[in-house]
């Protein structure tokens, strides 16, 4: 006799196949899209460096749960906890913060791959990839809000060095783990108020991401992607790295590439409509998945009519070897372990309701100019039983469907 499951799946299947979507086929084509699950929601990015230092650079994890780990052990067990709960294909996103120091203290720009040698050998033991992230930010040399771009050429050539390493690092990471390790930089450069001198900033940011790049890697083992941002906190006026900047700069640099976070931009702004802008172009993204409630709050990922229409147009692109899909959020009000999963599940969920449209029959609809049958299809598919294919997927893949949360929490 079927359990619950596998009953709701056989209806799902029939009514799915009536639209042409074979549900099978969309749940072994979910099993190869990694999400890059970052590690930082764990600990609310304190990290291995100086845990009991304050976040500073705009960055802040705001709320009072005390699920925070709070040391390394229970780091990484909660970590591990959180990747069981999700299903299918993951990879985990590490800042340059989280360093194993091998017994003795080393700054950033001196930091080398054997302080991510445990990190690559605890990736193969549990089957994930890793991706990267220099710490530009929460540093004393980070204090006076900037960075690459700062007017000090010792503090430009301690970032900068910080940098070379980050990529060599990414290097490594990826030809141990045999997957391309993408190595994200994010800046927190700028002023407050009102800015004078835009320009120079943002030419000393291109002179040290030029000496940063100059390096040059196998693709096959890391690439780079630099992230843009509208504004921040204590930057509210200009910030350096600009969505603007960082697109002009990937288009014209091979193996890199602009990462887009959902916080990032106006609240008007759809990122699923930028995608194909550098897609048509060749061009890769790195796309950081957030939910900025009030902007860039960073709390945690569900499964919103933004992030579903995000993944959706991947899907009808079929663009999972050039969109790469990571997480991206603090959220110190809940559970972090609970936190860490739901956010990586609402994307494959999101991922998977993509994969179930019948996006070959809405193109030709659209082709042929039958703009009535496109959109009423796109509103068939709202109503259709996605979620017993979801349970599936989750049964398939021995991960907990329906009653999650009790494992996050007490499992």
């Amino acid at each position: 006799m079927m359990d619950r499951i596998d009953r709701g799946y056989e209806i799902a299947k029939e009514m799915y196949a009536g639209i042409g979507v074979d549900t099978d086929m969309a749940m072994e084509r979910l099993d190869d899209i990694p999400v890059s699950m970052h590690c930082w929601q764990i600990d609310d990015l304190s990290g291995f460096e100086n845990p009991h230092k304050g976040l500073t650079g705009g960055i802040q994890a705001t709320g009072g749960d005390t699920s925070r780990a709070k040391n390394k052990e229970e780091f990484f067990r909660n970590l591990e906890k959180a990747l069981a709960l999700v299903p299918g294909r993951k990879k985990v996103a590490l800042h340059a913060i989280y360093r194993d120091d091998l017994g003795s203290f080393v700054d950033r720009d001196a930091i080398e791959p054997a302080h991510f040698a445990s990190w690559a050998e605890w990736a193969k033991e549990h089957g994930v990839g890793l991706d990267f992230n220099p710490t530009y930010f929460s540093h004393e040399k980070a204090d006076t809000d900037f960075t690459l771009s700062s007017y000090d050429r010792h503090i430009r050539e301690f970032w900068i060095e910080h940098g070379k390493r980050c990529r060599r690092i990414s290097a490594y990471l990826g030809k141990r783990l045999k997957e391309v390790c993408i190595n994200n930089h994010w800046i927190p450069d700028g002023y407050k108020d009102l800015t004078v001198d835009r320009q120079a900033h943002r030419e000393l940011l291109l002179e040290s991401m030029n000496q940063i790049m100059a390096e040059k890697y196998d693709p096959g083992h890391m690439t780079d992607s630099w992230e843009s941002k509208l504004f921040g906190l204590g930057l509210e006026s200009y910030t350096v790295g600009s969505h603007e900047f960082y697109t002009n700069y990937a288009m014209s640099h091979e193996n890199c590439m602009v990462c887009m976070d959902m916080g990032h931009f106006h609240p008007t702004e759809q990122i699923a409509d930028k995608m194909t802008s550098y897609l048509a172009f060749g061009k890769e993204v790195m796309l950081h998945v957030s939910r900025p409630v009030r902007w860039d709050s960073d709390h945690v990922v569900i499964l919103s009519d933004e992030v579903r229409d995000v993944m959706t147009e991947i899907c009808r692109q079929n663009a999972f070897d050039r969109v790469h899909i990571g997480t991206d959020y603090f959220d110190a009000s809940i559970n972090r372990v609970a936190a860490q999963a739901l956010g990586a599940r609402s994307i494959k969920q999101a991922l998977l309701y993509g994969l179930l449209e019948p996006a070959e029959r809405l193109k030709k609809y659209e082709l042929e100019g039958d703009y009535t049958r496109r959109l009423a299809y796109i509103e068939r598919q709202k109503a259709m039983p996605f979620g017993l294919v979801w349970d599936k997927y989750c049964q398939k893949n021995n991960v907990p469907a329906g009653d999650w949360v009790e494992s996050a929490l007490y499992g």
